[in-house]
C-alpha cells in the first residue's frame, strides 16, 4: 500500500518549482535594495525557547507545536515560527555588536492547524528582523519592505491596517478594561475567548468568531489608555509612511496579544483570499530578546506565507507560464552513435546550451517525435555517416529546414542560427 505524504503537507512538484524560485528570487532582490542580510537557522530548536519566545497560553504553545524528545531526553521543537530562532542566533553569535542587524529568511515552519487553501501544517515564511532600533522610522521601513514586496509581484487590492498595542506602562491599564468589558459578555464568548480572558484578553479582539459578534464594536480602543511614548511612537511610524505616499488604515482590533510585543502592529491584506485575507503580518517586539535572555533591546519585524502569496498570484493570474522549451534534442542512429550523440549533448551543456537525449533506445523516427513533443527547436540527428566525418545534420524543427555542419559548429548555428 503506499504511503503518502501526511495530512497538511504538500510535494512542491517541478512545473510549481519555477513560480516559488521566482518569488525566492524577488526577496532576495528587495532585501538586497533594502540592506537585509539573510539568515537561516535550524529547522529544530529547544522547545523552551519558543515557550519563552511565544508563551505559554498561546494557542501555537498549547496546540500547534510539533514536540519530541530526543535520544538525550531533551524536548525539541521544529519551529512554528522563526522570529523567535532569530532573535536566539542573534544573542548567542552576538551579532549586535554591529549596532543594528538587518535580516531576512526563508524557510519551512510546522504548526498542527486545520490545513486549508494556502495554509498547510508545513508552510513556508519569507521574515524580515530588524534588531536594535528604537526610531519608528524602522517600523515604516518594515512595512513598506513588505508593501514593495506585495506590490512588486503585481497584486492589488491589498490594504495595510496598523494599530498600536501600547507598552508594558500602559497596555495593562487596558488589558484591565477589556477583562472588565469581557466579563460582562462572558456567556457570549466562545470556549477559546473565555480562555483568553483570563490570560491573555487582547487576542478576543481577533477571533474569527467573537469578532463578528456586536458587542465587539463596543470594546475599549486602546487610544484611550496609550502613553505619551506610544502616542509619540505611533504618530511618527504614520508620519513616515504618509511621507512614503502609503495608504493606511488604523484597526483597533489588529492586536499582537503577547506581552513583548510593543506599540506598532501591522497587517497586509488581501480581499480575493477571503476569510484568510492576511499575506503579511508584523509588529514591534522590544520585549522579546531581554525574555529569551539578552538585554533589554528594540526590535520589529514582519512574516508573510509565501503558500498564501501564490495562492494569491493564481487568483490574479499573476503566475507566469512556464516556458519549458529546450534548444536542441539529440537524436541517436543506432549503438554505434550512441558515445559521439552523447558527448555532443555534454558539450553542448557545458557551454550553457539546453539540450536532452532520449535513453530508452527507441528508434530514431520515435526520437523524433520525442524531439517535437519536447518543444526543442532543433533536433541535431546523429547516424553512421556523421560520426564517421565529425558532423552533425541539424534539423530546425519549426521550419523544417536542415543542413549538415561540423560538429564544431553546432553551438554558433542553435545560438546565432
Amino acid at each position: 500500500m503506499l504511503t503518502n505524504a501526511p495530512r497538511g503537507t504538500k510535494d512542491i512538484l517541478p512545473e510549481q518549482t519555477p513560480n516559488w524560485l521566482r518569488l525566492e528570487n524577488k526577496i532576495r532582490e528587495l532585501c538586497k535594495l533594502y540592506g537585509y542580510e539573510e539568515i537561516r537557522t535550524p529547522t529544530f530548536e529547544h522547545t523552551e525557547l519558543f515557550l519563552r519566545g511565544i508563551g505559554e497560553g498561546t494557542d501555537v504553545v498549547d496546540k500547534e507545536m510539533y514536540t519530541f524528545t530526543d535520544r538525550g531526553d531533551r524536548s525539541i521543537t521544529l519551529r512554528p515560527e522563526n522570529t523567535a530562532s532569530v532573535v536566539r542566533a542573534y544573542l548567542q553569535n552576538k551579532l549586535y555588536v554591529k549596532g543594528l542587524a538587518k535580516l531576512f529568511y526563508i524557510g519551512s515552519m510546522f504548526r498542527y492547524d486545520r490545513p486549508q487553501a494556502g495554509r498547510l501544517r508545513e508552510f513556508h515564511q519569507f521574515g524580515v528582523e530588524a534588531l536594535g532600533e528604537k526610531n519608528p522610522a524602522v517600523d515604516a521601513e518594515i512595512i513598506l519592505l513588505a508593501w514593495d514586496f506585495l506590490r512588486g509581484l503585481g497584486l492589488d487590492d491589498l490594504t495595510l491596517k496598523i494599530n498600536t498595542v501600547g507598552c508594558p506602562a500602559c497596555r495593562p491599564i487596558y488589558r484591565r478594561k477589556l477583562t472588565e468589558f469581557f466579563t460582562e459578555e462572558a456567556d457570549e464568548l466562545c470556549s477559546d475567548c473565555r480562555r483568553r480572558l483570563e490570560k491573555n484578553p487582547l487576542r478576543i479582539l481577533d477571533c474569527k468568531i467573537d469578532g463578528l459578534k456586536d458587542f465587539m464594536d463596543d470594546a475599549p480602543k486602546i487610544e484611550t489608555c496609550l502613553c505619551d511614548e506610544c502616542r509619540e511612537h505611533f504618530n511618527g511610524v504614520k508620519k513616515f509612511l504618509t511621507a512614503a505616499g502609503v495608504a493606511f488604515t488604523i484597526d483597533n482590533r489588529l492586536v499582537r496579544g503577547l506581552d513583548y510585543y510593543t506599540k506598532t502592529a501591522f497587517e497586509i491584506q488581501y480581499a480575493p483570499l477571503g476569510a484568510q485575507s492576511a499575506v503579511a503580518g508584523g509588529g514591534r517586539y522590544d520585549g522579546l530578546i531581554k525574555e529569551i535572555g539578552g538585554d533589554d533591546t528594540p526590535a520589529v519585524g514582519f512574516a508573510a506565507g509565501l503558500e498564501r502569496i501564490l495562492l494569491a498570484l493564481e487568483l490574479q493570474n499573476l503566475l507566469p507560464a512556464q516556458d519549458k522549451k529546450i534548444a536542441a534534442f539529440v537524436v541517436s542512429g543506432g549503438a554505434a552513435a550512441d558515445v559521439y550523440a552523447f558527448k555532443l549533448l555534454t558539450d553542448l551543456r557545458r557551454q550553457n546550451i539546453t539540450a536532452a537525449m532520449d535513453f530508452g533506445g527507441k528508434s530514431m523516427k520515435a526520437q523524433m517525435k520525442a524531439a517535437a513533443k519536447s518543444g526543442a527547436k532543433f533536433a541535431l540527428i546523429v547516424g553512421e555517416d556523421e560520426v564517421a566525418n565529425s558532423t552533425v545534420t541539424v534539423k530546425n524543427l519549426e521550419t523544417a529546414a536542415q543542413e549538415v555542419v561540423p560538429v564544431a559548429s553546432v553551438p554558433e548555428k542553435i545560438i546565432c542560427p
